[in-house]
């Protein structure tokens, strides 16, 4: 009896030691747990967290990591990974054919096409230089204006741009006053439906359009100085048309036909370049329009619905949970991702990326980059943190990576939904949560 009692507690003296080993040596899960389990904040909403070892490839904490949350711009991390897997290294501009005195093209949902800092003028280029006549041919889009989920209301706001097959700077207008304290728009197309109109009486001054048409409209008051205002302009094929006219200062006409299968490809921005502009500042207008890039080269038609299918058929079936993925911005209330699957998500992503340095350089980097450069600190003066953010009402989140002071690579999906208090308490309780894992890990 005294042997075998003697050896049950050798026994229990090794498991005690080898357990303490592998918590020097790793990430002690329960230290994390508790800063959840004691964090007023991370406990009055619906809150989901996924922390995971990319070298050790396995889970060190999961809170609700398999339930759905509302991801709002992390969905730009799907359409980040597509068109990964589907694009070059350069984005198509424009796809056109020569017959007789005539040159035919196609667009292909470029963003960079004459965008305010891609400056993407290759396709434009090839117009302009042309000594043929430009006939447009329209129709390769198959969807609405808006994504599903939508809000409608935000038509006005500059982050919720029209959706069209041919885009041209941004398709945004921008309003501003001039040196002498007149207001101005660009594209200069719009200028015919700027208007002052006494019947519009905001508490301050403002620029709204209409809803259904490009009629902007702004009060009897002085310009404040420095005014500046982005406002999407409502598309649509005639309006393309007249402001390529206004901008190449040469005629193009419409016509429609079938693409056909030698129409050659002109290519605009670098890729890198691009997907940087879309995650950096979290831009929803190039997010969207890159889902029609990747469906002119897959499918030769302008269809973001046949992409998503298509994706999470052959790229994305093996995460953990099926995504209800509806748009490449995020801006729908419909997407639906668990944070596992995002953790799947962001390995995946690493793995085809294959350099860190470069996926680090396209991210928004605590403290120095993007949407979280104000919201984290860095460590002498190194970034330690690069993430997604996504937000909409009642919702904040952060998906990336992070670095430890002992070197170890994490992936993260920290989900906030649901709650009432400001989202600047929400982020800086992630920011608190994510320095304390890099700080003592």
């Amino acid at each position: 009896m005294v042997r075998r009692a003697l050896s049950g507690l050798l026994i229990a003296v090794i498991i005690v030691s080898m357990t303490k080993t592998a918590d020097a040596g790793g990430i002690r899960k329960r230290r994390i747990k508790k800063l959840f389990k004691h964090s007023l904040i991370a406990n009055d909403h619906f809150t989901g967290f996924a922390l995971y070892d990319m070298d050790a490839r396995k889970m060190i904490y999961k809170l609700n990591d398999d339930k759905y949350f509302t991801p709002a711009s992390n969905t730009k991390l799907f359409t980040f990974y597509t068109c990964l897997k589907m694009l070059g290294d350069s984005i198509p501009a424009l796809r056109y054919i020569t017959r007789n005195d005539s040159l035919i093209f196609w667009g292909t949902g470029d963003p960079s096409f004459l965008h305010s800092d891609l400056k993407g003028t290759k396709g434009f280029d090839l117009l302009k230089n042309s000594d043929k006549k430009l006939f447009f041919s329209s129709g390769q889009y198959k969807n609405d204006f808006y994504g599903s989920g939508w809000a409608w209301d935000d038509y006005n706001d500059y982050y919720q741009a029209e959706i069209t097959e041919l885009p041209m700077e941004d398709n945004v207008a921008v309003l501003y006053a001039d040196r002498n304290g007149q207001l101005q728009i660009t594209p200069s197309g719009l200028k015919q439906y700027l208007k002052c109109d006494s019947n519009f009486k905001p508490t301050s001054f403002k620029v709204q359009r209409e809803f259904l048409t490009n009629s902007f409209v702004y009060p009897v008051m002085k310009i404040p100085a420095n005014y500046r205002k982005e406002i999407p302009w409502k598309t649509s094929t005639a309006m393309t048309i007249s402001l390529l006219e206004d901008t190449l200062k040469k005629g193009v006409w419409e016509i429609q036909m079938p693409l056909p299968d030698n129409a050659k490809t002109i290519f605009d921005a670098n890729a890198d370049t691009v997907y940087k502009h879309m995650l950096q500042p979290s831009d929803n207008f190039i997010a969207e329009q890159l889902l029609l890039v990747c469906s002119a080269v897959k499918f030769k038609t302008l269809n973001s619905d046949s992409v998503i299918t298509y994706s999470k058929a052959h790229y994305l079936n093996d995460l953990p949970d099926v995504p209800q993925w509806v748009d490449g911005s995020g801006l729908s209330r419909f997407n639906l991702f668990t944070p596992r699957s995002i953790i799947k998500l962001l390995c995946k992503i690493s793995d085809e990326m294959k350099n860190d340095s470069l996926l680090h350089s396209l991210m928004p980097a605590g403290g120095v980059a993007g949407t979280i450069k104000s919201a984290y600190k860095t460590d002498n003066g190194q970034p330690f943190v690069w993430a997604k953010t996504g937000s909409l009402s009642n919702n904040h989140n952060q998906s990336g990576y992070l670095i430890t002071r002992k070197g170890k690579r994490l992936a993260f999906s920290f989900m906030n939904n649901n709650f009432t208090r400001s989202s600047r308490e929400v982020r800086d309780e992630m920011v608190r949560i994510m320095t304390y894992i890099h700080e003592n890990y």
